[in-house]
């Protein structure tokens, strides 16, 4: 099931209207309506929203086959998992989220493989929300704009952060960069 196939039906189970789950993840209708409508992907904000206003782990959009114990990803796993960033919003954002270890029951960590993309975002929000993240470079370099600090990454570097501070990842030349990202979202 796709992420906002899953999120229509959560919010049908809780007997909430389109709006009043607009309204408390603070999105647009419209926007809500086309994510349910799988006419576009949530990016990774906007699934933490929902999520929260649904009062599930952000794992529960992307929980394919779902098990517990241990769960293995291969490598060029990743380009089978389901992104969370459409083309426009990827486009937008300059990044790609790929979930990892989607079929993981009850995780409380949510571990996904990002391309930067080169270019600065153009948009100018950073992203906030609780919790915490950390992320390691795999291939190429990054420029983390954490709070009013701004960090240089390459290769091998990582950085943890507190996620309620605002926060922004953008390539730091004119190559894809590769990224191990982790967030953990507290319940």
């Amino acid at each position: 099931m796709q992420p906002g196939t899953k999120i229509r039906s959560l919010r049908e189970e809780r007997n909430l209207s389109i709006q009043d789950l607009a309204t408390n993840a603070n999105l647009d209708v419209q926007q809500l309506q086309l994510i349910e409508n799988e006419e576009v992907a949530p990016s990774l904000g906007v699934l933490i929203k929902i999520s929260r206003a649904l009062g599930v782990r952000l794992g529960t959009f992307l929980d394919d086959q779902v098990k517990s114990g241990a769960v293995i990803s291969r490598k060029g796993d990743e380009e089978k998992s389901v992104s969370l960033s459409s083309r426009e919003a990827s486009q937008h954002e300059k990044l790609a989220f790929f979930s990892l270890a989607r079929q993981k029951a009850d995780r409380h960590m949510e571990p996904f493989m990002v391309e930067v993309k080169p270019g600065k975002p153009t948009n100018p929000h950073a992203s906030t929300h609780e919790g915490e993240e950390f992320m390691y470079v795999l291939d190429g370099s990054i420029r983390v704009e954490y709070g009013k600090e701004e960090y240089i990454l390459n290769a091998g570097d990582s950085i943890y952060i507190d996620s309620v501070i605002k926060h922004q990842v953008y390539s730091a030349d004119d190559k894809t960069a590769k990224v191990l990202a982790v967030v953990y979202l507290p319940l």
